[in-house]
């Protein structure tokens, strides 16, 4: 059934995201921009972004557990609805000249609390509703869309304030937040099968934690995936600087290389989408891993006279993004027992957040010891050093055959069948 069906239970409820996610960026740049342009201080932009991330650090792990004991699709509403409130209750603020900055940290905090709950509870629900052999090409998907949104949000949402006050913009967040909720309401979702009795929240807690330490693949896979995102994180910040002081060049140079990561990211979620990668997802990500690799080396090193080769490197690195990406949540998701899933991808979450911070903390005093290109060859190498030993850990080789039985014996019913 599943197999005949599932493209018309899974699109509507995956369209009306995509709505959402667009509504949501749109709603994001015209709050920086009013932020912008009503204090003009740094301090303030990186406290916005800083704020934001602090629901997920904090909580990721905890409302993992929650997403596992509750039912998925009412999460989602319920979290795509508080989302939706939040921006209309700001709208009001706006409308009524009540606006401030610490309004702006409130939301952000309330949004990333919605959102600690929503995106685990989506992921954990597509492997319930697609067949193992498309969930790489549904990632590519997804891919494929967040290099649209990359690129299209900016001018769109400049346009659209050129036309609108924020209370307007933030009630077209309210608007495809309601795009998102519709299709939940009336498609249904498969919940995990819970055998015997559940557990207490804290036992489950405590379940999750030790199902990832003692699958070493899964282990390894996001202690690698941490490290990577406290090296690359940087990078992309440093990007403007890369821009000005190597390369002397201005912000028209800066959208160039932005746009060309956009462009590169829809093609690679395009060719992955299509090809599927390979039989082995996790070979298609190592792939993936080289190729990205090889691109931000090649940004370290390349001399300041060749700019266009830094735009064919962003186009490059956008490719590859989706080919390294894409097959990670695919293996997740077909390999992760189905009710550890909103666990898993909680602490997954959690981990990616939380590196960010601390590689951002280290980034300016290292570049300004040792220059800006310095983040970009660490990163680089870093990324050609997993890519080539990943191929000789038989624990993440193997890792699509999920845990071994005899990790756990709290935890052998845990196992994902097969």
């Amino acid at each position: 059934m599943l197999e005949r069906n599932w493209k018309v239970r899974f699109f509507p409820i995956w369209v009306g995201q995509q709505f959402s996610l667009f509504g949501s960026a749109i709603a994001q740049f015209a709050l920086v921009w009013w932020l912008t342009q009503k204090t003009g201080s740094a301090t303030v932009l990186a406290t916005a972004s800083l704020v934001a991330m602090l629901p997920q650090i904090v909580l990721g792990p905890f409302a993992g557990a929650l997403i596992d004991r509750w039912n998925r699709r009412r999460v989602m509403i319920v979290a795509d609805s508080f989302i939706a409130l939040v921006s209309l209750g700001l709208a009001l603020l706006f409308w009524a000249g009540k606006a401030e900055v610490w309004h702006i940290f409130l939301v952000k905090i309330l949004r990333a609390l919605g959102g600690a709950f929503h995106w685990p509870a989506l992921a954990a629900s597509i492997s319930l509703m697609v067949p193992k052999d498309h969930l790489t090409r549904i990632a590519g998907l997804n891919q494929t869309l967040q290099g649209v949104r990359s690129i299209v949000t900016p001018p769109l949402a400049a346009f659209l304030l050129s036309l609108l006050p924020i209370p307007g913009i933030l009630m077209i967040d309210v608007f495809t937040a309601f795009l998102g909720v519709v299709p939940l309401l009336f498609v249904f979702i498969p919940q995990p099968k819970m055998e015997g009795g559940r557990p207490s929240y804290f036992r489950e807690l405590r379940e999750g934690f030790r199902y990832v330490w003692n699958w070493r693949g899964l282990f390894y896979l996001l202690l690698g995936a941490t490290l990577l995102n406290a090296l690359l994180h940087p990078a992309s910040s440093l990007l403007p600087l890369l821009v000005s002081k190597h390369f002397g060049k201005g912000a028209l140079e800066l959208g160039m290389l932005e746009a060309a990561l956009g462009f590169g990211t829809i093609a690679g979620g395009l060719i992955l989408s299509v090809w599927g990668g390979f039989k082995r997802r996790i070979y298609t990500s190592f792939f993936g891993m080289l190729g990205m690799g090889m691109g931000f080396l090649f940004l370290g090193l390349i001399p300041a006279w060749l700019f266009l080769g830094a735009v064919g490197a962003h186009v490059f690195i956008g490719i590859m993004g989706p080919i390294l990406n894409g097959p990670l949540v695919a293996i997740i998701q077909a390999a992760v027992a189905p009710e550890m899933q909103g666990r898993v991808f909680s602490i997954i979450e959690t981990l990616a957040t939380g590196a960010s911070p601390l590689g951002l903390a280290i980034a300016g005093p290292v570049a300004d010891l040792f220059g800006i290109q310095i983040w970009f060859i660490l990163g680089g190498m870093s990324l050609l050093l997993m890519g080539v030993v990943g191929f000789f850990i038989p624990a993440l080789v193997r890792i699509e055959e999920g845990p071994k039985k005899e990790s756990s014996r709290d935890l052998s019913s845990l196992s994902p069948p097969g």
